[in-house]
């Protein structure tokens, strides 16, 4: 493909906007642009390379004459529209979890497994923003010893609950400064000077369904299905990028100085890692780009063949728009 036509479910919301900035950031070879979006929103503006294009109201007939779909609606818009898509003969690129388990749909992170895509019959999923941030810290240290464990706390910002969770931070800590009474309506508790452990639902063995996705989607994407994990997710009040506290459990035992030296030649990957000049990743420096920060490195103390770090990504950028774009980059190889 060298014009390519690109429809883009949900375009309205963060991350579809943010899919469309990707787009004319990378200079993907878009001939069309397709905005699709709910009826609510048909007919609104948008600006893709300095023209206007139209939201089109999503419908089983509007994916006829695409290449591309990248998705960034729910899951439940996802599975409704899939078979229009593969009807229409484009291939569907999802970053909701509608397809990410299912075991002919490939789960991709480019720098890992790129080569799933292959075997694509129509769709391609994107992986959970966690999931992506965490295996590209570690991916390197898989490179040296195949990861046997991981041990893994999420910091998650307001901004994985969408617009409304920036907006309901920014409002509470207002109505904290003015002294008035706080209201809770994206998240279940007051989120501002607060952490709330728990994202997603619960599920029967006490984790959450988000908890769960680095353990199922890690197995996949890393082509690891014996590796066991266990994962701590929380709502922090940061607006933008993931942090991530991990400790890997390797075959071998390794030293922090081949961790070091080999991160620091992945793609993808920005080593910060200098504790004497207080240098360590932080949500605020990688915010708005694409690489994951990692750094803290050091030798796991509680286990053997443990290496400990810690790690930050923009998760609207590479947790979600970025790397769906680069799937989809994959399919014109």
């Amino acid at each position: 493909m060298k014009d390519v036509r690109v429809g883009v479910l949900g375009a309205t919301g963060a991350v579809g906007r943010e899919m469309m900035n990707i787009l004319e950031e990378r200079n993907f070879p878009v001939s069309e642009l397709r905005p699709l979006a709910s009826a609510h929103s048909a007919g609104r503006e948008m600006k893709f390379r300095g023209e206007s294009v139209f939201v089109r109201q999503a419908t089983p007939e509007s994916f006829r004459g695409l290449d591309i779909v990248l998705g960034a609606a729910e899951a439940d818009i996802a599975r409704q529209f899939a078979p229009d898509i593969l009807a229409a003969g484009a291939v569907f690129v999802d970053n909701s979890s509608a397809f990410r388990l299912q075991p002919e749909v490939p789960l991709v992170v480019p720098e890992i497994n790129a080569g799933d895509v292959a075997w694509h019959s129509g769709i391609i999923s994107n992986p959970n923003c966690s999931t992506i941030i965490t295996l590209v810290a570690v991916k390197g240290i898989n490179r040296l010893s195949t990861i046997k464990n991981m041990v893994a706390s999420t910091y998650q910002a307001v901004s994985g609950a969408g617009a409304g969770g920036i907006a309901e931070l920014a409002q509470q800590m207002q109505a904290l400064s003015a002294g008035e009474p706080l209201v809770s309506k994206i998240f279940p508790y007051q989120i501002a000077q607060n952490l709330i452990p728990r994202i997603g639902g619960f599920t029967a063995n006490g984790y959450t369904a988000e908890e769960m996705k680095l353990l199922n989607e890690g197995r996949k994407i890393m082509h690891l299905p014996g590796m066991r994990v266990t994962c701590t997710c929380v709502r922090v009040p940061v607006v933008r990028s993931h942090s991530i506290s991990v400790s890997v459990y390797t075959e071998r035992d390794l030293s922090v100085e081949e961790v070091r030296a080999q991160l620091a030649l992945e793609d993808g990957v920005v080593l910060v890692d200098d504790p004497a000049a207080e240098r360590y990743p932080m949500p605020l420096e990688t915010s708005g780009q694409d690489k994951v920060f990692v750094g803290r490195i050091r030798k796991d103390m509680a286990f053997d063949n443990g290496i400990a770090l810690w790690c930050c990504g923009d998760q609207v950028r590479k947790g979600a728009a970025t790397n769906t774009v680069q799937i989809a980059e994959l399919l014109l190889k």
